[in-house]
């Protein structure tokens, strides 16, 4: 099969052995690949896979059945699908445990729906699961633009929550518009602490889902609302910043960190499990899609990284064997 594997920084097209599905597992026909901020920095040698994972780039893709391994249920060969992987995505063939596979729904196309299950696994994971935004209740998104915050907006909204984004520039405060914001703040000319602490009368945001890092926990504090809680999803962001642990108490914040790749496959299964509950009846209605800003061929893999290293993508770019 076809793939990309870093190679010293660049990023080439290899034939490599076709993956086997063992027990389990799910052998998929690669219809596309997302393209995802992890994928950057293990390009870089920043970010290596967990212990047997592929070493192949790509944590996400799209597809149809191709075979089922051992003890697969739920699926059958030629079934529309995406799913979520700890690596082997750039290519024209993948493997993943059938609990971190989903059903493509009626009226998503296949291609654009790899860019759904890192999105929508990374934000269910941090804000509903862990942060416990609810209906009613006020989420600030940083970079509502974004793979991960264009998601969150889309899902929070279908949610019944109120939704608050910061984006830079004309162009993507536009696009948080039109993708429900119920606020959008642009951060290069504006303060959204005070933006939204005006908006909210003063109370602050319940939920902040923060993927900047530490240049902005202080700052994220001071607009979170009594009992609130910060959900850090910032990869490679450093280890600078301060916290006012007196803020916090008084508060009564909760401050919470997680990446997705490297936490263990029963956690992941309930993870995705929980997604299909609660995510994709949002998908399957219309009201939380796929927000792609890109599709490229798989041997323009490096442009692809550029455009997401740039930071003027809206939404996802995706890569297609």
């Amino acid at each position: 099969m076809r793939a990309i594997t870093p190679d010293h920084g660049s990023l080439h097209v290899d034939e490599v052995p076709d993956p086997e599905p063992g027990a389990g597992e799910v052998h998929i026909e690669v219809a596309a690949a997302g393209v995802n901020n992890a994928d950057l920095q293990q390009a870089a040698g920043k970010y290596p896979p967990p212990p047997g994972a592929s070493e192949i780039l790509g944590l996400e893709v799209s597809g149809t059945v191709r075979a089922l391994g051992d003890g697969v249920q739920g699926f059958v060969v030629g079934d529309r699908v995406c799913a979520l992987l700890s690596g082997g995505g750039y290519a024209s063939l993948a493997v993943a445990p059938a609990t971190q596979v989903l059903p493509v729904p009626d009226g998503v196309g296949l291609v654009e729906a790899a860019g759904l299950p890192e999105a929508a696994c990374t934000v269910y994971s941090n804000v509903g699961m862990i942060a416990g935004l609810r209906p009613g209740q006020t989420l600030l998104v940083h970079g509502g633009t974004g793979g991960m915050g264009s998601h969150a907006v889309l899902w929070a909204k279908a949610l019944g929550a109120t939704v608050i984004a910061t984006s830079g520039g004309e162009r993507k405060v536009r696009a948080s518009e039109e993708l429900g914001a119920d606020l959008v703040i642009d951060h290069r000319s504006e303060d959204f602490v005070a933006r939204t602490l005006g908006f909210t009368g003063g109370r602050g945001a319940d939920v902040v889902l923060d993927v900047v890092g530490p240049e902005y926990l202080g700052r994220n504090l001071e607009v979170l609302a009594p009992n609130g809680r910060i959900a850090v999803i910032a990869s490679g962001s450093g280890r600078t910043g301060e916290l006012d642990f007196g803020a916090m108490m008084r508060k009564r914040a909760t401050i919470s960190g997680t990446t997705l790749r490297a936490r263990p496959l029963d956690e992941k299964a309930a993870i995705v499990e929980a997604v299909r509950y609660n995510v994709w009846p949002f998908v399957a209605d219309g009201r939380v899609r796929p927000v792609i800003d890109s599709v490229l061929p798989l041997a323009e893999a490096a442009e692809a990284h550029r455009r997401v290293r740039d930071g003027e993508v809206i939404g996802k770019v995706l890569l297609t064997p």
